[in-house]
């Protein structure tokens, strides 16, 4: 890798008292990787609080920051979040510092609760952002004009980006790195990293799979015949026979095992499935209708509208938009 034209970008990472650790550490490794195969270096990067000197996150490992100097100009601003967030966003002189910083920088980016800083500061007033799926509810209560997407990896909107929770801000940087750099830049980054998928903002914050127990293991193999059948019909006879259960008992056993009814589950796959395609690729939505098993457009629009209350249509601009 080697690249005599690239640009040096300024990042700067700010951290306060209570951050969360890989809030800051994840993004910065992110950044890390190709400025070890390129030259000139990419990338330059600081990590800064408004005192400077070690800072305290929340796990009580400190990391060393430079002090906010006067004026300061960067490429992209890394707000790191955490429990200390909750302290930090009632800090007129942090709200200031975050005002100022962004008007002179090309990107203004969050990771997890650091959304909240930036909100604080008024500068996601009417735009869209995402955080910490357990911190949506605060968010909505004390930031109603922030048009929150509270299933999303990262957002972005305009200059200003945001991401889930801590893993998510890896996924933030690295689309970051691909719009500096290009994929193949950040495909290295991810592999050298041994990132096992660097995630689309688009996706879900969960998977349907989170939300099964599955303790036992003993529906593993039918679960995945599932998923690698979505576009069948998929009756509970057709999956007790897999199972190689009477349907009564499949039911009944399937629910205690699983913490869902075997119809649920397949509905969920089908809209994940579903959203992906839609979100991600180009494909006609009566094809992936037909694929994922609502049979026609229409009738995936509906399950969607109650799901996710907007048609896969708006889905779709909104992951191009």
């Amino acid at each position: 890798m080697n690249s005599a034209n690239t640009a040096t970008r300024d990042i700067g990472i700010l951290i306060f008292e209570g951050f969360q650790l890989l809030d800051a550490a994840g993004p910065i490794t992110v950044f890390e990787m190709p400025v070890r195969g390129l030259n000139p270096p990419p990338y330059r990067l600081t990590v800064y609080s408004l005192p400077g000197g070690p800072v305290k996150s929340s796990s009580g490992i400190s990391m060393h920051s430079e002090s906010l100097p006067a004026g300061l100009t960067l490429d992209t601003l890394i707000v790191s979040g955490g429990e200390g967030t909750r302290t930090a966003m009632r800090d007129g002189a942090m709200m200031s510092a975050i005002r100022d910083l962004s008007v002179r920088t090309r990107r203004t980016t969050s990771v997890c609760s650091g959304a909240f800083l930036l909100a604080a500061a008024g500068l996601l007033d009417g735009r869209k952002a995402t955080t910490h799926w357990r911190r949506c509810p605060d968010m909505t209560r004390h930031f109603p004009a922030v048009q929150l997407d509270a299933d999303r990896i990262f957002v972005r909107d305009g200059k200003f980006w945001t991401s889930a929770g801590i893993s998510a801000g890896i996924d933030l940087a690295l689309a970051l790195v691909e719009e500096d750099l290009g994929e193949d830049v950040a495909r290295h980054s991810a592999r050298e990293m041994v990132v096992h998928q660097r995630r689309q903002g688009g996706q879900s914050q969960f998977s349907v799979m989170q939300d099964v127990k599955l303790a036992s293991g003993r529906f593993d193999t039918l679960i995945a015949w599932i998923q690698a059948n979505l576009g069948c019909e998929l009756k509970v006879e057709q999956m007790a026979e897999q199972a190689k259960m009477s349907p009564r008992n499949f039911a009944r056993v399937f629910r205690a095992e699983t913490g869902t009814t075997p119809a649920r589950l397949v509905e969920k796959l089908r809209l994940e499935a579903a959203r992906e395609r839609v979100e991600m690729t180009g494909i006609s939505l009566q094809e992936i209708a037909q694929q994922t098993g609502f049979g026609d457009a229409e009738r995936m629009r509906v399950s969607f509208m109650r799901a996710y209350g907007q048609p896969p249509m708006v889905l779709r601009r909104q992951r191009r938009g």
